[in-house]
């Protein structure tokens, strides 16, 4: 009789766990099913998931938010969806983002949501698709929060889950040259994460991670128009004025726009002008905490590979990126040349599609598995 291990909903098993009976059967059944399935590298980001399917490139980019209706217990809407119904919903459908800081939240929520992207990349496909997987995760995460994510991967439909560091992902996406005997710096801000680390020879030489990022700015700026105008804004209002004219550096852009919301004074509807330097005064806390963690990580790499730094550059990844005159402010504070990587919303996910496309020359920087697998 073959043995199905543990108790409960059958949802992914670990090798060393099964029966010998039940391995040999399995195997081969998995490997069919992989045969028909596009392997996947996959940016799950606390503001957005990207998707890389090998050979294509990205072909998903979309909020990580899930609406749920609490009374049927059903999924609603996932990405793009989901987020318009963020703080317009009635009191039965909950939309939420199941990642805070970089890290999983929600459990089964994340398990939806990846299913969700997998299953869009594998329409067509007429087996229940078995993919390889690697995804980013924080450099500063626990082994419990690793954990998470692998084991929602395999629970998604993932056929074998490989994690690797973003900063690593970013460098990677970025173009630099990570597994050559000279340094790389790399920032990767992003929406609940800001990672700073200095690779070199396919190794991470000195790291920085901390949980303040493109979330806290949208939340600081929340805060100054709640104190300075006594206006209440939503969290999507609040991203649209930062995208619109924020900054981070004087002169730069300098641009007005109207924000809508509460009047704390009338309770009625009221719309307020602001301007690109009430902006930049009101993120100026979160600016100055991203280029502190940049600064430690500077003073504690090695003499030879800030050499190496000073003449490639600091390179910038991820949405953070994107704030105007970010790279001149860290330049100014650091004495460092900074660049924007292209497109630095997809450094992370065209990292990992980097590897998906030559796993044997990468397999090195994968987090170890453990054999978390089921191939």
């Amino acid at each position: 009789m073959l043995h199905w291990p543990g108790s409960g909903p059958l949802r992914h098993f670990h090798l060393a766990d099964l029966s010998d009976e039940y391995v040999l059967m399995f195997r081969p059944l998995s490997a069919l099913m992989g045969l028909f399935s596009r392997d996947l590298g996959i940016d799950l980001g606390t503001a957005n998931t990207l998707v890389y399917v090998r050979d294509l490139g990205v072909v998903i980019s979309e909020p990580s938010v899930v609406a749920n209706d609490t009374r049927t217990n059903r999924v609603l809407a996932v990405g793009e969806e989901a987020k318009k119904m963020v703080g317009r919903t009635p009191t039965n459908i909950i939309a939420v983002r199941p990642l805070r800081d970089g890290v999983i939240a929600d459990f089964e929520t994340v398990e939806v949501m990846l299913r969700y992207f997998i299953n869009r990349v594998h329409e067509e496909t007429p087996f229940f698709p078995r993919p390889r997987v690697i995804v980013g995760i924080p450099s500063g995460v626990t082994e419990v929060e690793k954990r998470a994510v692998r084991e929602a991967t395999l629970s998604a439909g993932a056929r074998e889950a490989y994690l690797i560091e973003e900063p690593m992902a970013a460098a990677i996406g970025a173009g630099q040259p990570i597994q050559e005997a000279e340094g790389s710096m790399i920032v990767d801000i992003g929406g609940g994460t800001t990672e700073v680390a200095v690779i070199s020879l396919g190794g991470v030489v000195v790291s920085q991670s901390i949980r303040i990022a493109g979330d806290e700015i949208d939340e600081q700026l929340i805060d100054y128009l709640s104190d300075q105008h006594h206006l209440l804004i939503g969290e999507r209002t609040a991203e649209a004025c930062k995208m619109e004219i924020g900054s981070a550096f004087p002169g730069v852009a300098e641009q007005t726009t109207f924000v809508r919301g509460r009047d704390l004074d009338t309770g009625l509807p009221r719309a307020q002008e602001v301007s690109s330097g009430e902006v930049r005064e009101a993120i100026l806390g979160t600016v100055n905490e991203i280029i502190d963690n940049v600064r430690l990580a500077l003073e504690a790499t090695p003499p030879e590979l800030l050499a190496d730094i000073m003449e490639q550059g600091i390179y910038l990844a991820g949405g953070g990126a994107l704030l105007q005159g970010l790279d001149r402010r860290i330049e100014e504070a650091t004495d460092v040349p900074v660049v924007t990587a292209k497109n630095p919303l997809e450094a992370v996910v065209r990292g990992t599609g980097a590897c998906l496309q030559n796993l044997s020359a990468y397999r090195d920087l994968f987090i170890s598995d453990n054999g978390y697998s089921i191939s």
